[in-house]
């Protein structure tokens, strides 16, 4: 976690903890009892500070969104700091464990209502991109977040399934310990991490291609995308390639309403898009999910997020995923 945003975040948590612990009545403490409360909290934070950028991949890979994973995070600080306020603050041994407890558990709370605003989502979602420079060490920050690809493929699993998926496979929990966080039976979790598995490999094999062949395979996709040339998108394009465009309804012109297959359909629908929409627009290469990937800007805001999914045999992209949707492109900033 990089110092400012450790920084920032230890300020967030600390104001949230002096206006919670404080007491509403307003009546004289005694000044011994308010060292000693100050100095709980600042123990508190220090510790949830630690472990932020754990919950939060843990939290994002289970849900694709920033902004959910945001609420489930500040509901996770809120139970930890406010363990101590029907009495003596429990001491907890583990404090990595219990805070991926309550997190992992209050996303799946969280599920239901996330999965119903979804239904009414306007034409395919896609998770909310992670987007770092490529430049500066925030790149390492937050390497547990799988691809784009990848979490696509999640969608479609259980929300129990996800859950034991994220833990087992990206973050290396054991069956016995995912049976304690979901308070389930290690049997329970070891039947719903094959099935998870086998559903996840049947769609998505396990592949990550080389950064320099992905970028290169970005550079030349978008070179005949926004030149309109045909027959190099037909070269780069997979047969079955599939392409994926998120503009939630917000998006008029770049997103079409549900995803579209094959490569000659993709290629004259980006050939289509980008004469009349597209040309003129400024390129940055970005980490996307771990993945180099492109951000496109218009007139220094961010336009579009370009993802790409790469055949491990021939290099040819089977999978195009576009984030148009304006409110998924606001935390990401142009270069300087």
């Amino acid at each position: 976690m990089s110092e400012s945003t450790a920084d920032d975040t230890a300020h967030g948590i600390g104001d949230t903890a002096a206006g919670g612990t404080g007491d509403p009545s307003g009546s004289r403490e005694d000044p011994a009892d308010r060292t000693a409360k100050g100095a709980a909290g600042d123990a508190a934070t220090q510790v949830f500070a630690g472990y932020r950028e754990l919950l939060f991949s843990v939290v994002y890979n289970m849900l694709g969104s920033v902004a959910d994973t945001e609420d489930v995070l500040q509901d996770t600080w809120l139970a930890w700091a406010g363990r101590g306020t029907a009495g003596p603050a429990r001491v907890i041994e583990n404090p990595r464990a219990y805070l991926v407890r309550i997190a992992v558990n209050t996303a799946l709370s969280r599920q239901a209502a996330i999965s119903r605003r979804r239904e009414t989502y306007v034409g395919p979602w896609l998770p909310e991109p992670l987007v770092v420079r490529n430049d500066v060490d925030e790149a390492a920050e937050r390497t547990e977040a799988v691809s784009m690809a990848l979490l696509v493929v999640l969608e479609t699993l259980t929300p129990l399934e996800r859950a034991v998926f994220v833990l087992h496979e990206v973050f290396g929990y054991a069956h016995t310990e995912i049976a304690e966080i979901l308070e389930r039976s290690p049997a329970a979790v070891r039947q719903l991490a094959h099935r998870a598995r086998e559903h996840v490999h049947a769609r998505r094999p396990r592949y990550q291609a080389d950064p320099k062949v992905q970028r290169e395979a970005t550079e030349r996709f978008l070179q005949a995308a926004l030149g309109g040339d045909l027959d190099a998108l037909m070269d780069i394009l997979a047969p079955d390639v599939t392409l994926w465009t998120d503009g939630g309804g917000k998006s008029k012109g770049t997103a079409a309403l549900r995803p579209i297959q094959g490569a000659d359909r993709v290629a004259r629908t980006i050939t289509r898009t980008t004469s009349q929409r597209l040309k003129g627009l400024d390129i940055c290469y970005r980490t996307v999910n771990g993945d180099p990937s492109a951000v496109l800007f218009d007139k220094n805001a961010p336009f579009a997020v370009m993802v790409l999914d790469l055949d491990p045999d021939s290099f040819h992209v089977r999978g195009v995923y576009a984030v148009t949707n304006p409110d998924k492109l606001t935390h990401i900033e142009e270069d300087d």
